[in-house]
């Protein structure tokens, strides 16, 4: 490897973050993690471009345990990663310690504003990755695909809304991206955000006064598209001015698409009036792909690189990792860094090796339940029979939360089976557990953090 090859730091930081997209919130990954580059790879430093100091030292103090853990899963022991801003190293800008309080101060009153300034900036950003044409369609996704089409082509008109639900990394993003971006050629003015960053806009012109102008934003649109609808749970006041734009947008005729990590009937503690409005049009599921289309992705995302991937090596990553195609393109950037990084040609034998640790057919996630309650149970100091038990003190509480969180995203686990591992809790009371920590976790930096340190113990335990 040559020191200081651009295109080696690249490759290594595509891959760390291949991994870390599976691990922390999409929310997350989106903000702190979406607009990094890596600048070099020499000796044992991997330097990586921030856009700012405040992102900078965001991730310095939240994130850089589990990209540690991800970067000593591609490239080993010995490397660490260092940040800089705008590609200019300056150590300074990473320190905890502010030299006075009233830099720290402002530096504490920074993130609401932050976030603010990058969700207006962000709603009209579509992926150009994101299209029709490169979205693999197989058993899995094709009625999801055909929906997202036919809203495309003639918007108002067949299923209004569209909702499309499954698990992360299934393509979801993906088909609401390539909606917008159909929609524009065709002069229509899309809108697509997150729900987070509608949260975020809405409770902004409420607190400056300018809630006409985000009237005007979002229904002045032709085709309206929001992100996991799921984190308007909790959120009672931004649930009222979403339900006003769906319903000034929908008497219009224009076009409603709405995704969500659950189907609508799950997503019993959002208003009846909301989930009734969303179950009126197409809602559509996408699972699993099956081996083929796993072997297609695999495919299409090989002929994108500049090195020959073996058809036995293909064939081997797609029968490996089954969970999404999220983690199956992850994968793909892994082996390909690690070829690169050691200068070695790909072959089925070095992927055996190098993917040792990923999860095959029978290990759908990555970790078993009990080692994730051990894992929360040495984080909080909480017996594990306590996690299962009935206690109801604050911290007990939190903890058990936070285990039914990562029982379910971590397992493939049904809510019931984790009510019976966690003392006979039934589904309703479990799915109230995991939408407490889901509600929060983007908002609330004391318990992301909490998520993230375990979950970086449970990778190192892997």
């Amino acid at each position: 490897m040559l020191p200081g090859n651009t295109q080696q730091a690249e490759k290594v930081w595509s891959a760390v973050l291949g991994i870390v997209e599976m691990t922390i919130p999409r929310s997350s990954y989106k903000t702190w993690l979406g607009n990094t580059r890596a600048v070099s790879l020499a000796r044992d430093e991997l330097l990586v471009s921030t856009p700012d100091a405040f992102t900078a030292q965001y991730i310095q103090e939240r994130l850089m345990v589990v990209l540690d853990t991800a970067l000593r899963d591609v490239a080993g022991d010995g490397f660490n990663i260092t940040l800089s801003v705008d590609g200019e190293k300056d150590t300074s800008l990473l320190t905890t310690d502010t030299s006075t309080q009233t830099e720290q101060t402002y530096l504490d009153a920074r993130p609401v504003e932050q976030e603010l300034e990058k969700s207006v900036s962000s709603a009209q950003q579509f992926n150009p990755k994101y299209t029709f044409e490169n979205f693999i369609v197989g058993d899995s996704n094709e009625l999801a695909f055909s929906g997202a089409k036919a809203v495309a082509e003639f918007p108002g008109v067949h299923f209004n809304p569209l909702v499309l639900y499954s698990g992360v990394g299934l393509g979801k993003t993906h088909l609401l991206h390539a909606i917008a971006q159909e929609g524009s050629r065709n002069g229509l003015n899309c809108v697509y955000t997150t729900c987070e960053d509608f949260t975020n806009q809405y409770v902004l012109a409420i607190q400056s006064g300018s809630t006409e102008s985000f009237r005007e934003k979002y229904r002045s649109s032709d085709i309206l598209l929001i992100d996991d609808i799921q984190f308007l749970i909790g959120k009672e006041q931004t649930q009222e001015g979403f339900f006003h734009t769906f319903n000034a947008l929908h008497m219009a005729g224009k076009q409603i698409v709405i995704s969500s990590d659950r189907p609508v009937t799950d997503l019993t503690v959002l208003e009846p009036r909301i989930t009734s409005r969303l179950a009126g049009g197409l809602v559509t599921d996408i699972q699993t792909p099956t081996l083929e289309t796993r072997l297609a992705i695999l495919r299409s995302k090989s002929s994108t690189f500049d090195c020959e991937i073996p058809q036995e090596v293909t064939e081997y990553l797609a029968k490996r990792v089954q969970s999404n195609v999220r983690e199956l393109e992850g994968t793909l950037n892994k082996v390909v860094a690690l070829s690169q990084f050691r200068g070695t040609q790909i072959s089925l034998d070095s992927v055996k090796i190098a993917m040792a640790d990923v999860r095959g057919p029978l290990q759908q996630k990555m970790v078993n339940d009990e080692a994730i309650l051990a894992a929360v149970s040495n984080h909080f100091g909480i017996p594990k029979d306590h996690l299962k038990g009935k206690g109801r003190r604050k911290l007990t509480v939190q903890g058990r939360q936070v285990a039914i969180y990562l029982l379910r995203q971590e397992t493939d686990l049904s809510l019931s089976a984790i009510g019976k591992i966690l003392g006979g809790r039934d589904h309703s009371t479990v799915l109230h557990g995991y939408d407490r920590v889901a509600s929060r976790i983007d908002v609330d930096e004391t318990l992301r953090d909490d998520v993230l340190r375990i979950r970086a113990k449970i990778m190192k335990t892997r």
